[in-house]
């Protein structure tokens, strides 16, 4: 195999010992040779300074092939559903499906045509790129050159004729296929379609078996806040505790004492309001017209319990008794909209069914199985939130 690159050194120089038996078959499906033999000399590469090379390795907190496999795979398939031709071509595992195997620093994502041949060597690589498709235009281009001779094309072209071990991987592991899925409790599956409030949301998401709030107490907190909050919040707090949902929505820490908590970096609820809404009030000195809620203490204000890891807020309206409170989403990149119809339990049951809730809130692709993403991610003392 001759390189059309130069390989320097790097952060790990050590390869990566990849069980090409294991990945093959967990794929059900082989590899190109070249890109084998590029993982086994040297594992993960940053190639002319531009084009990232994963291969099957891990590292704790920052890589997981499996993961990102799938998450590149459901990503571009969501993507291409509203742009032109309007139809996700089948990703792997579909027969035929495209496999990713790189991306370039421009967000491209880049991937084999696995239905283009029966002989892996000779797959060509296909190219979504994320720019054209937020300017709403058909993302997709097949290249027709197999993995070495795109690179051979990209170096001569314009790219600097070097690669090196990638910087943001530098201690990777081997990495090894999961398990098989659990099977799923027929409670959970039934509770995607049957049942209401709290009672339907644990048989959907079976809460932890300690919640953890902080080391406070409710009555602390509302002292310090200068009101109650809902009962619906309380008992949602007291059933889950702190945590993330769907790894997309974080419920702040309830009952963290801030006198000591902000003495280890850490927030809790009382903290977080404060902070919020005096950031929110000097955004709305400045741009009045996209920040037009009160804030709490102010009547009607706008009280915060939580944000996406998107930017946006999540919080009340105090208007009338903490119980009559609408839920309401600051957005981070929309305007601001009305409260959410319904109250906050219902609002999380029906989105992690699947079901449409409010263009804020992170949408299941329709392959998806609303089960594999009906998850919560409880925190600990050690947590930031």
């Amino acid at each position: 195999m001759e390189l059309p690159f130069t390989v320097l050194s790097g952060p790990g120089d050590q390869p990566v010992a990849i069980d090409w038996e294991a990945v093959e078959s967990w794929l059900g499906l082989g590899l190109p040779r070249d890109y084998k033999s590029l993982a086994d000399a040297y594992g993960p590469l940053d190639i002319g300074e531009f084009i990232w090379l994963h291969v099957p390795c891990v590292q704790d907190g920052r890589f997981d092939y499996g993961d990102w496999l799938k998450d590149t795979h459901r990503l571009c398939r969501s993507w291409s559903r509203s742009r032109p031709p309007y139809t996700p071509p089948p990703f792997h595992p579909e027969p035929g499906g495209l496999l990713a195997w790189g991306h370039t620093r421009r967000s491209a994502y880049l991937f084999w045509d696995t239905s283009a041949s029966s002989h892996p060597d000779q797959w060509p690589v296909v190219v979504f790129d994320a720019d054209t498709a937020h300017a709403g235009n058909n993302p997709w281009q097949n290249l027709g050159m197999p993995l070495l001779e795109m690179l051979d094309a990209a170096i001569r072209e314009s790219l600097p004729p070097t690669a090196r071990r990638t910087a943001f991987l530098p201690e990777p592991r081997p990495w090894t296929p999961p398990p098989p899925p659990e099977p799923v409790a027929p409670s959970r599956r039934a509770a995607l379609t049957e049942g209401s409030g709290l009672d339907a949301l644990r048989q959907l998401v079976p809460p932890p078996a300690t919640p953890y709030l902080g080391d406070d107490s409710w009555e602390r907190l509302y002292e310090r806040l200068g009101t109650r909050l809902p009962s619906e919040y309380v008992t949602l707090m007291e059933t889950y505790g702190a945590g993330s949902w769907r790894s997309w929505l974080n419920f702040v820490t309830p009952l963290r004492d801030p006198d000591t908590s902000q003495s280890k970096g850490y927030r809790g609820l009382a903290a977080y309001v404060a902070e919020t809404v005096d950031i929110y009030r000097e955004l709305r000195a400045a741009h009045p017209e996209f920040q037009p809620l009160a804030v709490w203490p102010e009547p009607g204000g706008f009280l915060p319990f939580g944000d996406s890891i998107d930017g946006d807020v999540f919080g009340w309206l105090t208007l009338g008794e903490p119980d009559e409170w609408p839920v309401i989403i600051y957005p981070r990149h929309q305007d601001q909209g009305p409260p959410l119809p319904d109250c906050l339990v219902d609002t999380l049951l029906a989105w992690l069914r699947g079901q449409p809730v409010s263009s804020v809130f992170e949408r299941l692709d329709e392959a998806d199985d609303p089960l594999e993403y009906a998850t919560f991610q409880p925190w600990d003392d050690e947590s930031y939130l």
